[in-house]
C-alpha cells in the first residue's frame, strides 16, 4: 500500500529542485510503505493534487497508469449554473494517511477550495485493500457542502490507463460487447476526442466493465450496490491516443445538500485472464443479490408457455400477416410456436404511443384471429413501448402528458425521435409518476383481458432515465426511485390480469435489475451487424456467462426478406415490395445469427417469416428448425444451464456478405451492405442445474469440417465417471466414456452440422 501527503516544501522557488523532490518524496513514501505492508495492490496518489500516479499489481509487474497524462481524480458537475463544479484540482490543500480505524484503508482529503458558498467544503476518499487479492474499494464523500446543488459526481476518474499490447474492452452493453482496438475506437483519426458512456441500470446490463491483455494484465472496474441507484460508466480517449475510465454518480436528492456520501463501493482491481474472467469475478457477487435470488425463472413462475416455446417468430402487421404465419411454421416445425407482435395497434410505430387501442384489425376480427391461433398452440405478446409519449397525438394534449414527462436538470422535456419516415418527436415518460404507470398497466389489462393477448413486449423496459421534475414526488436526479417504479408497475400489471391469465412481459435488452420483474429478455445483437453497424465491436455473451440460469433470452434480427413497412407511415417512403426477399448472398449471415443464438442458449427466433421462405430458402429454414429442435431437447443446458467459459479452438473463418438493413438503419444509408470475416464454427459449454456438462458446436458452412476442442478439467469440472452422449437432432449416441483430466473433443462436421455432446455422470 502507498499514500503520499503534502510536500513541506511549498516555498521552494526552483520549479526543476520541487518536481525532483516531489519525485524523490513519491518513491520514498512507495518504497516504505510496500515494505511496511505486504499488500496484493500497490495505489499511489502524488502529494500535489491527489492525482492517481500509481495503480500497481506486484504479481505480474504491471502498472496500469500512465504518467504521460494526468488528471484529477474526481470532479462534481452542479445543477445551479450559478455554482460552479470543482474538482480535485480546484483543493489548495492535499493530505493522505491511514484511517484511524483500519490500518488498511487509506483516506485522501481534499479542502481548501475556495469556494465562497461552502467556504468549509471537504471532499474525502477512502480507499480499503482487500487483504489476498489485488482489489479495492473506493468511496467519496462530499461534506460541508451546503449551497451546493450536486448533480453528479465523476469518480474515480481514471484518464491515464496505460497501453498494453493486445488490449481487449469489455463492456455489458446489454448482453455485452468487446473491442480489441480500443484506444482506436476513442481516439478518432482526426484527433478528436470520443466517449461511450452507458447508463445503469439499464443500457448497461450489470454495473462492471473489464479491460485486459489477452490473458495477461486486466483491470476490473465495478460497483458494488445493491439497490440499482442510477449511475454511467464511460470509457473515452483525449484525441492523442489515451484511455481513461470513469463512473458517474447520480446523488438521489440533487437538491441542497450539506454532505453526500457514496452508498456504495467502486471495486477497482486487477485479474490475470479474459472477459469470462471478469465475468466470473462478477458473478461471484451478483448471484448473492436481491435480483438474482428473486428472478421469476429461478422462482419457477415463468409461464409454462413461455419455457416451452420452440420458435419465436417476429412479424408485423395485421393478424394475417403475423398469427396466420405462425401457424403454419408451428406445423412445419413441428415445435410451440410464440410471437412477438409489432404493429397490433391502431397508431402509427414510433409516433402514435400510447394510442394502441383499438388494434389496426378491429376489435372483434383481432380477437376471432388470435383465439383461432392459440386454439393450435400458438402464444402471442404485443408490443407496448414502457416510456414513450408521442407528442404530436391528440391524448398528449388532453391528459396533459408533458406534466408527468422526464425533465432534464433545466425543467426540459427532451424530445426522442425514432421514426425517420414520420420524423415526429415523443417524449419519456417518468417511472416514478403513478399517472403514467396507472396509463400504461391500463392499456395492458384492456390488451390482456379484453383482446385476449398473452403478455406485453415493453419496449426500452431495460433502460430507465435521471428526472429532475420536483411534482413527481421522487428524489431529484439519481437513485433508485425508476426501478422502484417498475416494480409497482409490473406487479399492477400482473393483478390486473391474473383473474384472466397468467401475463407473459418481455423486455428489450437484458439487466440485472429486471431480473425479478420480466419473464423474457429480449437480446438482439446476435443480429448487431445488421442494425448496429459498430465496426470496431463484437458482440459477446457477457450477461448470459453470468445470469444465463437466471432468465430466459429469445430474438434476433435475424431476416431473409426485406425489412417491413408499416401502412400507418407516408406512403410515399414505402418499398416497392416490403418484406422481398434478400439476395440469397446474405443467407450465410442468417445462418451466423441463428448460430450465435443456439451457442449462446437463447430461444431460437426468427424475423419476418413467410411460408414461402420453407421453399425458395429451404436450406435456411432447415437449419433454424434443426437448432430449435436441438435447442429444445437440450433445454436443461441450453435454457437453464449456466455458461461456463467457451471452449477455446481453432475455428476457420471465412469472409461473409452482411446486410446491414433493418425498418430504419440503412434506409437512408448509402452503406447498406459490407463484407465480414467470421469463425465458421462456434461452440459453448454449459453445467446443467443437476451438474451434467456439456459442449454445443455448430457449423454454418456448406464444408465438411474437423476440429479438436480441448476441455481442461479446471475449467469445466466434468463429472468424474460421466458417459460421453452426442445428440445431432436426429439421435442420441453413445460415444465414450470420461474418467477425469483433461479430454479433447475431436469431431468430424458435415455442412452446416449442429451437436451436443453432453458428459452425464454415471
Amino acid at each position: 500500500m502507498s499514500y503520499s501527503c503534502n510536500s513541506p516544501y511549498r516555498w521552494c522557488d526552483c520549479p526543476g529542485l520541487r518536481r525532483l523532490y516531489l519525485a524523490l518524496l513519491l518513491a520514498a513514501l512507495l518504497l516504505a510503505s510496500t515494505l511496511a505492508f505486504a499488500d496484493p495492490l500497490r495505489i499511489a496518489a502524488d502529494p500535489e493534487h491527489g492525482r492517481l500516479v500509481g495503480f500497481a499489481d506486484p504479481r505480474s509487474g504491471h502498472e496500469f497508469v500512465d504518467l504521460a497524462f494526468k488528471s484529477p481524480l474526481w470532479s462534481v458537475d452542479t445543477l445551479n449554473a450559478t455554482v460552479p463544479g470543482f474538482d480535485a484540482d480546484t483543493a489548495k490543500t492535499f493530505r493522505a494517511g491511514r484511517s484511524s480505524g483500519d490500518p488498511q484503508t487509506l483516506e485522501w482529503v481534499w479542502s481548501d477550495f475556495g469556494l465562497a458558498s461552502a467556504p468549509d467544503l471537504r471532499v474525502v476518499a477512502s480507499i480499503a485493500l482487500a487483504e489476498d487479492q489485488p482489489m479495492s474499494r473506493w468511496r467519496l464523500r462530499i461534506e460541508n457542502a451546503t449551497g451546493i446543488p450536486i448533480k453528479a459526481v465523476h469518480f474515480p476518474h481514471i484518464e491515464n490507463i496505460a497501453p498494453q499490447p493486445n488490449e481487449t474492452l469489455v463492456v455489458p452493453m446489454w448482453m455485452g460487447e468487446l473491442t480489441g482496438q480500443p484506444r482506436k475506437a476513442m481516439n478518432g483519426a482526426d484527433g478528436t476526442p470520443k466517449r461511450n458512456e452507458w447508463g445503469y441500470p439499464g443500457i448497461l446490463s450489470m454495473q462492471c466493465l473489464a479491460l485486459y491483455d489477452g490473458e495477461g494484465a486486466g483491470l476490473y472496474v465495478a460497483c458494488n450496490d445493491s439497490e440499482t441507484r442510477q449511475k454511467r460508466f464511460a470509457v473515452f480517449g483525449n484525441g492523442k491516443g489515451s484511455l481513461g475510465v470513469e463512473i458517474v454518480h447520480l446523488p438521489e436528492s440533487g437538491a441542497d445538500a450539506a454532505r453526500y456520501a457514496m452508498p456504495y463501493d467502486v471495486i477497482l482491481g486487477a485479474y490475470q485472464g479474459d472477459w469470462y474472467t471478469a465475468a466470473e469475478m462478477y458473478r461471484a457477487w451478483a448471484i448473492e443479490q436481491p435480483w438474482a435470488k428473486q428472478s421469476r425463472l429461478k422462482l419457477g413462475v415463468t409461464p409454462a408457455w413461455v419455457t416451452d416455446t420452440g420458435i419465436w417468430i417476429w412479424n408485423r402487421g395485421k393478424a394475417s400477416g403475423v398469427l396466420e404465419p405462425a401457424v403454419d411454421l408451428s406445423e412445419r416445425s413441428q415445435l410451440p410456436v410464440s410471437v412477438l407482435w409489432h404493429w397490433w395497434h391502431g397508431c402509427p410505430y414510433d409516433a402514435g404511443f400510447p394510442e394502441y387501442l383499438p388494434p389496426r384489425d378491429g376489435d372483434e376480427p383481432f380477437m376471432r384471429a388470435l383465439s383461432a391461433a392459440q386454439a393450435k398452440g400458438v402464444h402471442a405478446i404485443v408490443y407496448m413501448n414502457q416510456r414513450l409519449w408521442g407528442m404530436t397525438t391528440e391524448s398528449w394534449k388532453t391528459q396533459n402528458a408533458e406534466r408527468y414527462a422526464v425533465k432534464d436538470a433545466e425543467g426540459h422535456v427532451r424530445p426522442e425521435v425514432y421514426n425517420i419516415f414520420m420524423n415526429v418527436p415523443c417524449a419519456s415518460m417518468c417511472m416514478g409518476t403513478a399517472f403514467w404507470r396507472d396509463t400504461y398497466a391500463g392499456i395492458a389489462e384492456k390488451a390482456v383481458r379484453n383482446l385476449g393477448v398473452d403478455g406485453i413486449y415493453m419496449d426500452q423496459a431495460c433502460s430507465s432515465l435521471a428526472c429532475y421534475d420536483s411534482t413527481h414526488g421522487h428524489p431529484l436526479g439519481g437513485g433508485s426511485y425508476w426501478m422502484n417504479g417498475f416494480r409497482m408497475l409490473q406487479a399492477d400489471i400482473r393483478t390486473r390480469c391474473e383473474p384472466s391469465k397468467p401475463v407473459a412481459l418481455a423486455g428489450e435488452g437484458c439487466g440485472e435489475a429486471w431480473l425479478p420483474y420480466l419473464d423474457l429478455m429480449l437480446n438482439l445483437q446476435v443480429s448487431t451487424e445488421r442494425f448496429m453497424a459498430r465496426d470496431l465491436w463484437e458482440p459477446v455473451p457477457f450477461f448470459h456467462a453470468v445470469y444465463h440460469d437466471h432468465a430466459v433470452f429469445f430474438g434476433t434480427y435475424g431476416s431473409l426478406t426485406m425489412p417491413p413497412y408499416d401502412e400507418l407511415w407516408p406512403a410515399e417512403f414505402a418499398p416497392a415490395e416490403p418484406l422481398g426477399l434478400l439476395d440469397r448472398k446474405f443467407s450465410r449471415q442468417f445462418m451466423l445469427e441463428q448460430a450465435r443464438t443456439f451457442v449462446w442458449g437463447q430461444q431460437p427466433s426468427i424475423a419476418n417469416y413467410r411460408p414461402d421462405l420453407c421453399d425458395s430458402r429451404g436450406d435456411e429454414m432447415n437449419f433454424v428448425f434443426k437448432l430449435a429442435r436441438m435447442h429444445r431437447e437440450m433445454s436443461k443446458y441450453l435454457l437453464r444451464g449456466a455458461y461456463l467459459r467457451p471452449p477455446s479452438f481453432h475455428a476457420p473463418e471465412d469472409e461473409l456478405d452482411i446486410s446491414r438493413l433493418s425498418i430504419y438503419a440503412g434506409q437512408r444509408e448509402h452503406l447498406k451492405e459490407s463484407r465480414k470475416t467470421v469463425p465458421v464454427v462456434m461452440a459453448s459449454a454449459w453445467r446443467a442445474p443437476d451438474g451434467d456438462v456439456a459442449v454445443a458446436i455448430v457449423s454454418i458452412t456448406g464444408q465438411e469440417l474437423r476440429v479438436s476442442i480441448p476441455l481442461p478439467e479446471k475449467d469445466y469440472a466434468i463429472p468424474s465417471h460421466a458417459d460421453i452422449f452426442a445428440n445431432d437432432g436426429t439421435a442420441r449416441t453413445l460415444i465414450g466414456y470420461y474418467k477425469g483430466g483433461d479430454y479433447t473433443l475431436d469431431l468430424h462436421l458435415a455442412p452446416r452440422e449442429a451437436r451436443v455432446i453432453e458428459f452425464n455422470k454415471k
